[in-house]
Parts: structure tokens; C-alpha cells; sequence
């Protein structure tokens, strides 16, 4: 089995590669290619992800190359990391959203439609050469903003399943403190990408009994420390909801810290310094503590969960993946993409049924719903008004002066990314 990691440059990757070796078992690899144009990079990571695999016996030959083409030939399932831009884009998205008293985040707010407008494009045309090679390969899709970028995928008619790490986190957390394995933990994980909320926190499976109220009441505390919330928000919502909605019901506040402090941006741009330095050292083989501050935990086990259901015949497995709604709620567009439990085969996904929400949430999840339709236009067709309407629409926006004064902003700091600007 052939896979292939595009992005394969990136300093998540040895997360990535630690998963494919620890779970050989579940997703049987024989080939695994890592492609990036950033040259020097690949070769640290590259050597690296040989010895993990050397370290624990893993028989797949890793390559790397800058060849997209050749990289993703032949291949039966092609995982896409990418940051368009680097991070010194991403300090962009995070700096001058908060000129206009903004959010200033790299996938929620004026941030994430600026990575939206880079992203889309460029997936596009990674995929339709992913189909010219390899036209039965499934896309795998971890580059944010993954709702956006996955619906981007699937109106074009690509074999594709948007990924985060978000639900697997919360599953790990819940699981330790209710002293229960991780697959004994089942989430009602509702809603779209970075704006979900876990409805319910079941025992052995979509039918068990409902944790919920026992989590919140014996470990309430320590979760809203975790989201940075009041423990009084999550007693009046009687839900979890992901640390990206304190963006929505704490905006202002949160604006006030970015303006104090250096940005995640600046922070993860010199950890990644760091651990390419550490990359490069040839004694090293298994990757550093310092990779769990980088983000992206759990992220490799749910990729090879994910690609094993696809392609591993192992039987369907169920997972919170990105895909088409096709009716799962009710509110919105069959061809919205929704982040919810599914059940995965070499068929794709199909969603499971979920709760019936609250108008506290479901009026949200409309809402960015609408925005996403609109930036997903921009990001196609490009425009200064499509640009605009897209924030104008957004929650986190939604006056003209602010959405007048984004805009400008966006473009300005966006041109070399944008043909169209």
C-alpha cells in the first residue's frame, strides 16, 4: 500500500510517521512518499522518518520528493498538510485582523477567510493532479480551514474526507477522566468544522448511556480550564463546546489578550526552528517531546484510523470526519460540509444520526454555514466584492464599516497568493 504525504516538509510530519509505525497492524503501508518543495526541510524529515521506522521495525521504504506528480502516482491515498503562505503568512492573518478590533486566528474570523483565499485554489489543483495519476485515490484533507477546503474538494467531484483532531482530543481527555479506554468513549460531536459542541459523551457507542452530566459535574472545572471558559458557561450550555466557539462567546476578550501578548504564529515559527534543529540530529529516532506543543495531537492516530476504514478492508469503523450533510442536519444544505460521528468503509463516509440541536447552536452553525458558501465563492472566483460579502456575512463581522476595512486589509496583505488581486 502506497501513501503519500503532501506537505510531507512540514514539522507535524514525525507525529504522522510515529502513528503509521505504531499502528502498522491497522494500516498496512509498504510505501509511504513525502513531497514538498521545501527541499532542505523534506531531507531532515525525511531521514528522520526512516529511523522511527528503522526504530520499531516498520518494513515501508519511505521516499521524499518535490515531484507532486511522481510523488502521488500509484498511490492509494494522498494526506494533505499544507500552509500556504508559512507561518509568516499565518502572523499576517493573526495581526491585521486585530487593527480593526478583530479576531486575529488563523481559521475563524477575517484570518481564516484570508487562508481560505490562499488554500482553496492551490488543493484544487493538487487534487485534479492526484486524479490524473492516481484517479481511485482516496484525499485525505488535514489543511485548515478543512470545512471550507473539503466542501472545495467535494463540489469537484474528488474522492475526499476533511480531518481534525479536535473530536480525538476531547475523546482521549473525556476517556481519562472517566478512568475508561479511549474506544469505549463515544462523542455526539455535532456541528462544522472549529464550531462543534460534544452534545453527549456515551459508553460503548451511539446507543450507550449518556457521561455527559457526570463529566460536567465531577470534572467541569478542569474542562472549562482546558477551553478557557467560566465553569458557568458549560453548567448553563450543559454541553462541551470546542475551544475555537470561545472565539464567538468570548470575542472581545479574547481581542484584549492577542493585543497584549506575542502571537501563536511567532511562538510556533520558533518552535519549528527548534525542532528542525532537532530533525537534523542523526542519533535522533523517534520524534521529540517538544512535537506535543506544536499542535495536531492524536492527529496521526485518527489519519490512520481514517485511511485504514478507506482502504484496509478491515470493516467500517466509526469516526468524526468533514463531509457532505445529505439531510444529517436538517437546517442546512444536503452539499454543506459537516463535522460529525460517521461510519467509514472503502465506500467513504456515511454520518450517523445525530441529536436534535438547540437554537443556540444550530442558529451558529447557520450562520457560518452562510459565510462558508460565500467564501468558498471568493475563493474560486476571486473579486474585491466577493471578498467583502464573505465578511460581511461573518458572525464575528457582520458591519459594513469593519467588513469595508477587512477587506482592504486581506487583499493588501494577500496579493502574492491571489492571481486574481
Amino acid at each position: 500500500m502506497k501513501l503519500a504525504v503532501v506537505g510531507g516538509g512540514s514539522t507535524y510530519t514525525p507525529e504522522l510517521i510515529d502513528g503509521f509505525a505504531r499502528l502498522r497492524d491497522t494500516l498496512p503501508v509498504t510505501e509511504l512518499v513525502l513531497i514538498d518543495p521545501a527541499t532542505d526541510r523534506l531531507e531532515l524529515i525525511g531521514g528522520l522518518a526512516r529511523r522511527i521506522f528503522a526504530r520499531q521495525g516498520h518494513p515501508a521504504r519511505v521516499t521524499t520528493t518535490a515531484d507532486l506528480d511522481a510523488g502521488v502516482d500509484g498511490a492509494e491515498a494522498v494526506l494533505l498538510q499544507l500552509r500556504i503562505g508559512g507561518q509568516a503568512a499565518r502572523l499576517q492573518d493573526e495581526t491585521w485582523p486585530l487593527e480593526c478590533g478583530c479576531i486575529g486566528q488563523e481559521t475563524t474570523g477575517a484570518g481564516g477567510l484570508a487562508k481560505a483565499l490562499r488554500t482553496v485554489p492551490v488543493v484544487l489543483d493538487i487534487a485534479e493532479r492526484v486524479r490524473r495519476a492516481s484517479p481511485d485515490a482516496w484525499i485525505i484533507d488535514f489543511t485548515n480551514p478543512v470545512g471550507i477546503v473539503t466542501r472545495a474538494l467535494l463540489q469537484a467531484g474528488h474522492k475526499a474526507v476533511g480531518l481534525c483532531n479536535v473530536a480525538i482530543g476531547f475523546q482521549r481527555k473525556f476517556a481519562a477522566l472517566l478512568d475508561l479506554a479511549p474506544g469505549d468513549i463515544h462523542l455526539d460531536h455535532v456541528g462544522l468544522n472549529h464550531l462543534t459542541w460534544e452534545l453527549g459523551v456515551r459508553r460503548g457507542g451511539p446507543d450507550g448511556e449518556d457521561l455527559l452530566p457526570r463529566l460536567l459535574a465531577a470534572h467541569g472545572e478542569a474542562i472549562a480550564a482546558d477551553l478557557r471558559l467560566p465553569r458557568a458557561v458549560l453548567d448553563r450550555l450543559g454541553v462541551v463546546p470546542s475551544y475555537y466557539l470561545r472565539y464567538f462567546y468570548a470575542h472581545d476578550e479574547v481581542v484584549r489578550e492577542l493585543g497584549t501578548k506575542p502571537s501563536r504564529a511567532a511562538e510556533v515559527a520558533a518552535m519549528e526552528r527548534e525542532l528542525l534543529a532537532l530533525y537534523g540530529d542523526p542519533a535522533l529516532d523517534e520524534k521529540p517531546a517538544l512535537l506535543a506543543k506544536r499542535g495536531g495531537a492524536f492527529y496521526s492516530e485518527a489519519a490512520v484510523d481514517l485511511a485504514a476504514s478507506l482502504l484496509a478492508g478491515g470493516g467500517p469503523a466509526v469516526q468524526v470526519v468533514n463531509t457532505y450533510n445529505n439531510g444529517t442536519l436538517p437546517f442546512l444544505p444536503d452539499d454543506a460540509v459537516v463535522e460529525v460521528q460517521a461510519r467509514v468503509d472503502a465506500s467513504g463516509p456515511r454520518p450517523l444520526a445525530v441529536p436534535r440541536l438547540d437554537p443556540l447552536h444550530s442558529g451558529l452553525i447557520s450562520h457560518v454555514t452562510a459565510y462558508e458558501d460565500l467564501a468558498l465563492d471568493a475563493a474560486l472566483r476571486g473579486g474585491r466584492e466577493r471578498v467583502f460579502k464573505a465578511l460581511l456575512a461573518h458572525p464575528l463581522v457582520g458591519q459594513f464599516d469593519l467588513a469595508e476595512g477587512l477587506t482592504d486589509r486581506l487583499l493588501a496583505h494577500n496579493k502574492e497568493h491571489l492571481a486574481w488581486a
